[in-house]
């Protein structure tokens, strides 16, 4: 299942994907897309996402914890 992380800042999404990449190194590493927001004239208000597959689901509050520290939140798709 693939799992969306969103945070406010590239930054800390750039962090996290780094760490995935670290804790899973079978998935590789997560891409980063920005994501804009429907209807946001204002670029600064664009989201950061990590795209993550294959994190199975026992895995799964380990990566929660890890993107509360960067005051994110998960999604899964």
């Amino acid at each position: 299942m693939r799992q969306l992380l969103v945070f406010a800042e590239r930054d800390d999404a750039e962090e996290v994907a780094e760490t995935l990449g670290e804790w899973f190194p079978e998935l590789g590493v997560p891409r980063v897309v920005r994501e804009t927001l429907a209807g946001e004239d204002d670029a600064e208000d664009a989201q950061w996402l990590v795209v993550a597959d294959g994190i199975g689901e026992g895995r799964l509050a380990e990566v929660d914890a890890l993107v509360e520290r960067y005051d994110g939140w998960r999604e899964s798709e």
